[in-house]
This record gives structure tokens, sequence and C-alpha cells, in this order.
């Protein structure tokens, strides 16, 4: 039974026309239940798939929830995260004043994303000794939001330090003209500057592609085409329900709900 000491969490994802993205969402959720099964948990989107989060939340009013943590299903703060949500979250509020309802934070960054983005890696056929002579093409979704830009180039780094020769963000969607390059145009950048080793560093022998999104869809897929097309050596797949990621979504839970403690007590 779920209970009051427990409040309810609800994932928002985005949504999206391809049935792969909500299949990938379903499939992360039932791992976040089997890992903490004393806590309700619910899935709603933003667009596209129902059910839609208002939906969802006035289900929970209805059953006399007391508290939700709403948790963005997304890997950086942008414009989903700053203003989509918290219109939807504050409109339900006013609708379901006797609903507590708390925003998490977003699942990046975080080193479990970095071990998730690495598994995949090695799971397209690369061993933690191909580091020091691979050149890794993070590529995310896209977004206008310069936060959401560098934080790519944040994450980009830390993956860096981990050991590979070189990380190199891109962008799916060419969102603005300063912003990181397209996968394919990351690839090739790649090959050209990387035939050689510099500063002691292993000479580039591959070029791997490495999706930093979630689940699949159309973005994911211009992602994998670039690739492809850039002669990319390895292409690892999205993130995917990973028990990593659902160990990700109930820290994020935890952590909104002690800044909620913390925030009553002081």
């Amino acid at each position: 039974m779920y209970g009051p000491a427990h409040p309810a969490l609800l994932v928002v994802a985005h949504g999206s026309r391809d049935p792969r993205h909500a299949a990938t969402v379903h499939a992360l959720v039932r791992q976040v239940r089997s890992q903490r099964p004393g806590v309700r948990v619910g899935t709603a989107f933003l667009d596209f798939n129902a059910p839609a989060v208002p939906r969802v939340l006035e289900r929970m009013a209805n059953d006399a929830v007391a508290q939700v943590v709403a948790l963005p299903l997304l890997l950086a703060r942008a414009f989903h995260a700053k203003s989509d949500i918290p219109s939807v979250l504050d409109e339900a509020r006013a609708r379901h004043p006797r609903l507590r309802i708390t925003q998490a934070g977003v699942l990046g960054p975080s080193r479990l994303l970095l071990d998730t983005v690495e598994q995949r890696l090695y799971e397209a056929g690369l061993t933690p000794a191909d580091k020091g002579s691979t050149g890794v093409v993070l590529a995310s979704a896209g977004s206008s939001d310069p936060e959401a830009a560098s934080g790519l180039a944040e994450v980009a780094r830390d993956l860096r330090h981990s050991g590979w020769r070189t990380v190199r963000p891109a962008f799916a969607s060419a969102v603005t003209a300063a912003g990181p390059p397209a996968p394919g145009d990351a690839v090739r950048a790649l090959r050209a500057a990387g035939a050689e080793g510099a500063g002691g560093s292993e000479p580039l022998k591959r070029v791997a592609v490495a999706p930093y999104v979630i689940a699949p869809g159309r973005l994911p897929d211009r992602i994998a085409d670039g690739a492809r097309a850039a002669g990319a050596d390895v292409l690892a797949d999205v993130l995917g329900p990973s028990p990593a990621l659902a160990r990700l979504v109930l820290r994020r839970y935890d952590e909104a709900l002690a800044v909620q403690r913390l925030a009553a007590a002081g």
C-alpha cells in the first residue's frame, strides 16, 4: 500500500509520435517501480502521447494523494523544464489546491548518465582499452536555450576526463549557428583534426557517436543517420530504460523531498 510517508512520483516525459518513445518511457518507469515498490509512480506526457499531465494529476487528487513530486524526464534544463512543465503544474495546483505538487530537478548532469553512455558504447563493440584511441561525438537532441548547450559541453568534458581520447558535443537539430555542430559534421571534424596523436596521446583510430538522449524518436534517428552518413565507426544506442537511469530518477525524487523538508524546517 502507498501511504502519506511516501509522496507520489510523476515522471513527466515529452512525448513523441514515434511509438518507441512511449514504450521506452514506460519500460523505465517499470524499472523505477521495481526499485521503490513503496512509492506510487505515475507516467504522463506533455504532448503526442497519453495520459497527459493534467489527467494523471486529477486522478491522483481524486485518489486523495496528498503530495506528488513531478520529475521532468529531461537531461538538461531548457524550455520544457523552465516553462512548459511549470505552467502545467501551476494550472494543476489551481485546480487541486489540496494536492501538494513539487517539481524535481532534471536528470543531468550526473555520473550515472555518463556511466550509461559508456555502457552503451561498450555494448556497441568498444572496450575500456579502446578509450585512448577513440573520439566520441556526444549527440543531444538540441535546444535553443544557451544553458542546454553549455550543459552538454560540460557533460562532454566530464566524459572526456574518464579517459576517452576526445569528446565533442553535437546537436541533432541545428537551432543556432553558434551552437554545437550536427553529429555528422562533428564526426568529420574529428577525423580531420585527429589523424595524429597530440601531446603524447594516441592517434585517433576510430570515431564513435553516443546519443545523449533517453528514448528513440525522430531526432535520435537523425543522429544515427548523420553518424552513418559521415562514416562513424561505432554508433551506440540511446540511454534507454537502464537500471542506472531508474536510480537517477529516484535520486532526483529524494533530492526534491529533501529540499522541501529543509524549507519547511527553516
